[in-house]
């Protein structure tokens, strides 16, 4: 019984994993590989590789405009199963060959060639092949490369235009504040078989963001100058012009290594030509300069405008209308859209004098492509309402900037009127508010009583005989305020002198400060008390950031810390990932599940302080 059921379940192993591997086959793809540049007279092969089994008598030859057929088509099929850990895969190569010779110089074109697969079509697209002559200043008569041997002749077989690497940007004329994409490119027409090195240009004037490139380089055809090219994305950058006027994006530079490969002696043989011989050749290339002209944006922005630009919609979140004194609320503005989502502040928001404002809370998603960054940024007033009485709350004002209209357009929220009822909760004998006046209890104070006690019996008079003036006393007392001025006199001196520098002695103390703290919060974290730890780690982090920048803690924001990280030399990504760490641990402060661990979060932040110190010279 035991053998019966071991077989079945083999058996039913087997099935699953065939019927596994049929759908997770490759999908069928059908390309055409041949050479972008020949010369006139030289021969060349022209591959159509299709990566499945075609239908009989299906494959259709394209047209060859521009080229003589001196043979094939030649096919030529592999098959190829493998079996790794119960999970079958099958690689099928079907190879169909034509050796052409091009008829004149120009451009000829290879057509579209089309092939069935289970009864379905398959087409390549059409390629331009460009023809040079043979007298051409990049490629010499097909005898005369092929006497050439060694690196020399390696050399000799790669024009000084066949590589080529450019900046090229999405636009050459922004306002301030509008994004940019720039592309390093790669333009080659022959193989590339490394990069051995890149200096990226400065972005003077700019802010910068490298953008991730996801899966394979982005690979297409272009024409440049009249002549094509295989080109390659190497790096790709999205700008916001900081400052108006004329702003250089400076020349990149970079180190190729191109593969060129020699024919060997029996070459006639379009099929079985002798051995090739294959050289590394290193060529060291240079961007030109490109010139951004950045406009000013127009004059007479309204009075909410703090910099946006690009297109965007705002909603906002009201409180209720009725609430009880000493109670808290929260007013939302969410602001989303595209365009420079980075740069953009909390509205203003004004709030009654009686109602008790807090520090604004940013949530935040942002996404940033080849097209622009979009997503939204929204903005939390939270309040608490002290005095009680009807209450007018001024709707909020958001301006942009839209570069399309080149105008400037304000959203506004609603204006709302809140009604502020007694604290029912508070006994009578702690309550002095005061009905519209925007009083709180804290601010009134008893300052005295009417009547006080009258002192009872005779008064206590005593004579003096001699002044005190006259005697010792009174001038051992003159002696000791006189030296203590004088210390006094010296210790301030002192004081001075080090106040002096006391922003840059504040500054190198930051490290100290901020390490001390986290010993603090690792104790925390022994114990287990994540409260205060993600307390403590914010008190050490933010506290850094205000003692290295001479930034108080009160006027610290996560735009205004991005923002100094970059000026001191930090990327983009690095001021990310303290903004990152500050959010986290705002989050797992108050949430209830263990969603981000304490030593994670502990050994970040000490990584990220050291590196900003070891970055930033003061």
């Amino acid at each position: 019984m035991r053998d019966f059921v071991t077989k079945i379940s083999l058996t039913v192993l087997f099935v699953l994993s065939i019927i596994f591997s049929a759908y997770s086959a490759e999908k069928v793809t059908f390309k055409t590989n041949t050479p972008m540049i020949v010369a006139v007279g030289e021969t060349f092969r022209v591959e159509f590789v299709l990566n499945a089994k075609p239908d009989d008598s299906s494959f259709t030859p394209p047209e060859f405009n521009g080229f003589d057929v001196l043979a094939g088509p030649a096919i030529s099929q592999g098959f190829s199963t493998q079996i790794i850990n119960g999970s079958m895969s099958k690689s099928v190569s079907y190879t169909i060959t034509y050796v052409l010779v091009p008829q004149q110089a120009g451009t000829g074109v290879i057509g579209s060639a089309v092939i069935g697969v289970d009864d379905q079509s398959y087409k390549t697209k059409k390629l331009p092949i460009e023809i040079v002559d043979e007298g051409g200043e990049n490629r010499g008569s097909s005898q005369q490369q092929q006497s050439n041997s060694g690196e020399s002749g390696a050399q000799g077989r790669i024009g000084k235009d066949d590589i080529l690497l450019r900046s090229t940007v999405s636009r050459t004329s922004v306002y301030k504040g509008q994004p940019l994409r720039v592309a390093l490119k790669l333009y080659n027409r022959v193989n590339i078989a490394g990069i051995d090195a890149l200096k990226a240009p400065s972005f003077n004037g700019f802010w910068a963001q490298e953008l991730t490139t996801n899966g394979e380089p982005q690979r297409e055809r272009e024409t440049l100058n009249g002549k094509i090219y295989e080109t390659i994305v190497i790096k790709e950058y999205l700008l916001y012009p900081q400052q108006s006027g004329a702003l250089a994006i400076d020349p990149a530079q970079m180190t190729v290594v191109a593969q060129v490969v020699i024919p060997g002696s029996r070459n006639n043989d379009p099929f079985f030509g002798g051995g090739p011989e294959v050289y590394n050749v290193r060529r060291e290339l240079v961007a030109p300069k490109v010139v951004i002209n950045v406009k000013q944006l127009p004059q007479g922005a309204p009075a909410s405008f703090s910099g946006a630009v690009g297109s965007f919609e705002m909603e906002s979140t009201l409180p209720s209308e009725s609430l009880a004194a000493n109670s808290a609320a929260t007013y939302s503005v969410k602001i989303s859209g595209r365009g420079n989502l980075t740069f953009i502040q909390a509205p203003k928001l004004v709030l009654p004098t009686s109602f008790e404002q807090y520090n604004v809370k940013t949530t935040e998603s942002i996404k940033s492509t080849s097209s622009g960054t979009y997503g939204y940024r929204n903005f939390e007033y939270p309040f608490i309402a002290r005095a009680e009485g009807d209450y007018s709350i001024k709707e909020i004002e958001f301006t942009y900037f839209d570069p399309i209209k080149e105008q400037y357009r304000t959203l506004s929220s609603k204006a709302m009127t809140i009604s502020i009822s007694p604290d029912a909760s508070a006994s009578s004998g702690d309550t002095y508010t005061i009905k519209g006046q925007g009083l709180s209890k804290e601010d009134v104070k008893m300052l005295g009583q009417d009547i006080r006690f009258i002192k009872l019996g005779g008064a206590n008079f005593v004579l003096q005989q001699e002044s005190f003036i006259f005697r010792s006393s009174y001038y051992a007392i003159l002696a000791f305020i006189f030296f203590c001025f004088v210390g006094a006199y010296i210790a301030l001196r002192k004081r001075i002198k080090e106040s002096k520098n006391g922003i840059l002695l504040k500054g190198k103390r930051a490290n100290k400060v901020a390490i001390q703290r986290f010993r603090i919060a690792k104790k925390f974290m022994v114990d287990q008390n994540r409260h205060a730890f993600f307390e403590e780690m914010l008190r050490g982090l933010w506290g850094y950031m205000s003692d290295k920048f001479n930034i108080p803690v009160a006027n610290l924001t996560k735009e205004s810390v991005r923002e100094e990280l970059h000026k001191r030399g930090l990327s983009s990504d690095e001021s990310q990932h303290f903004i990152k760490i500050i959010t986290r641990c705002d989050e797992a402060q108050y949430s209830p599940v263990e969603s981000t661990h304490m030593d994670k979060i502990y050994s970040e932040g000490l990584n990220l302080i050291s590196h900003i110190e070891s970055v930033i010279k003061r």
